[in-house]
């Protein structure tokens, strides 16, 4: 079974971790400047090291939303049985972007099969 680590849809965990990164490069830059404040000109090395530091991360953000960009043009579009609103899909399981609920494409993994 599919474990998910923040229990919802594959892209949004990708989204988040875009996030994570982001706030993460800018707040290595921001803290990076009071090493100016603390040390004063041997400071100025501290600051930037943490720039380039966060410089890094910024562009690991970039790429990660980049990459989940990219999936969610390819992802398979279904509506969630759950709310009814149309929903991403990656790979065999998935959650619903909106609800949570666990979303198969694979026959074996079904709880139930659908009523047609």
């Amino acid at each position: 079974m599919n474990k998910f680590f923040f229990k919802s849809a594959k892209i949004n965990e990708f989204r988040l971790w875009g996030l994570i990164f982001t706030l993460v490069g800018m707040g290595v830059m921001i803290l990076g400047t009071a090493g100016i404040v603390l040390w004063g000109q041997a400071g100025k090395i501290v600051a930037a090291i943490f720039m380039v530091i966060g410089m890094i991360s910024l562009l690991v953000s970039v790429a990660v939303y980049f990459w989940a960009g990219m999936m969610s043009t390819s992802a398979t579009m279904l509506t969630c049985p759950e709310c009814n609103r149309p929903t991403k899909m990656l790979g065999k399981t998935d959650r619903c972007m909106f609800c949570k609920t666990m979303l198969t494409l694979d026959p074996a993994q079904a709880t139930h099969a659908p009523s047609e």
